[in-house]
């Protein structure tokens, strides 16, 4: 059995990372944690006083994952022009939900009142400025907020099962051509694009 000082708050996390993504978040516990770890469970409450504070890390940390694979897609093609920057954080953000279904599911089930991590505020900031730059409108929040309900809306769905075995064929791409429409098109209807 490891020695408490042995482990470190980045072994800890990584473990409960681990935990979430194999059994989901209803097996997250510190008991639970410390048994996968080989410590006793008073060994965890240096690095995390209580399961709160793991879930705020696992936050954090989840979020920042998302941020990082989004904005990695991006890079990847620093030629695009504003729309296929558009389309792939799309299909990036679908990526990443169905290839981590249960930490998406974790980071976006947070109690509404648990506020803002920094890594969640940049992946609205980045969400918000590819958009930007697709419209060419600053600040173009309305959007951006209908843009993220609906890939959000169409992640939970698929990942509860609600499309059938089928799938939903080009649902994904019918539902994200309106906020691909020309960016000229966008401003002269003033409002969202439907």
């Amino acid at each position: 059995m490891p020695h408490p000082r042995q482990i470190s708050a980045d072994q800890v996390l990584a473990a409960a990372l681990e935990l979430l993504e194999s059994e989901g978040p209803d097996a997250l516990s510190l008991r639970a944690l410390a048994a996968r770890m080989g410590v006793r469970a008073p060994s965890l409450y240096h690095y995390f006083p209580d399961k709160s504070a793991l879930e705020a890390a696992l936050i954090e940390q989840g979020s920042a994952f998302l941020f990082e694979e989004l904005a990695a897609q991006l890079q990847a093609i620093p030629e695009a022009t504003p729309t296929q920057r558009l389309r792939t954080l799309a299909s990036a953000y679908l990526n990443f939900a169905r290839t981590r279904p249960r930490l998406y599911t974790f980071l976006m089930q947070q109690a509404p009142g648990s506020g803002y991590s920094p890594a969640g505020k940049q992946l609205w900031n980045l969400l918000l400025v590819t958009l930007c730059e697709h419209t060419g409108i600053p600040d173009d929040t309305s959007r951006a907020v209908a843009l993220w309900s609906f890939l959000h809306g169409f992640v939970a769905l698929e990942l509860a099962g609600r499309f059938g075995n089928s799938g939903p064929l080009d649902a994904f791409e019918l539902g994200l051509a309106p906020f691909l429409q020309p960016a000229s098109h966008l401003r002269s209807k003033g409002g969202l694009p439907f």
